[in-house]
């Protein structure tokens, strides 16, 4: 089975998608991540991607598709997190799936309050390395400051500041809720409400996928 996770900036993506990864047995492909990892190795890509994403603004489709092309493989269960981003992404991948005999099986929207959002991020808090993504509000680490897997210290990124925040999600308005509505006509799109206990929203995001 393969999923999609949509949502805006900071509705919760990144820690559904580590539970569904820690208990389901998906691979999780997250472009964030990968962007951030080639950025944490200092590679040409990340070097050019970290100008895009410190203003807020989505890297270009090409790359992107590129970039999760070169790590499918056929065979595996895929947890596709904050991916595609735009229609033009949406069709792209869509070409890459077919010519692999592969398929989107299913398309969870992860929906929040903008205000709820804009809290959400500000405290939130990364782990290069691991990848791991902690809130200071409602996921915190068991030691302040530090990953809990790797031990690394934990990041407050850029792009999770209150002007880089406000810049992300004028551009999810602009051109990423639109999937919703694509992925409503092609498969149809599982609404899940990402208030309240982590714990809680992973039931109902369980629950879409039975």
């Amino acid at each position: 089975m393969n999923v999609i996770i949509l949502g805006a900036p900071g509705v919760g993506k990144g820690t559904q998608a580590q539970l569904l990864v820690d208990r389901e047995k998906f691979v999780q492909l997250s472009t964030g991540d990968i962007l951030r990892s080639e950025q944490a190795n200092g590679t040409e890509l990340g070097l050019a991607a970290k100008l895009y994403m410190e203003r807020g603004e989505l890297v270009p489709d090409t790359v992107i598709l590129n970039m999760v092309a070169l790590r499918m493989e056929t065979g595996k269960s895929y947890l596709f997190d904050g991916f595609p981003r735009t229609i033009a992404q949406a069709e792209g991948f869509e070409t890459i799936l077919s010519g692999r005999g592969m398929k989107i099986d299913r398309v969870i929207s992860l929906e929040v309050p903008f205000d709820e959002i804009v809290k959400r991020l500000s405290s939130r808090r990364v782990a290069l390395k691991s990848g791991r993504v902690y809130n200071l509000m409602s996921n915190p680490p068991k030691v302040e400051g530090i990953c809990d897997v790797s031990g690394e210290p934990l990041i407050h990124r850029a792009d999770d500041q209150p002007e880089a925040i406000q810049v992300r999600l004028q551009e999810y308005e602009k051109k990423t809720a639109p999937l919703k509505q694509y992925y409503e006509r092609k498969i149809g799109v599982s609404i899940v409400d990402a208030n309240g206990e982590v714990e809680a929203v992973y039931r109902r995001v369980k629950a879409t996928l039975a």
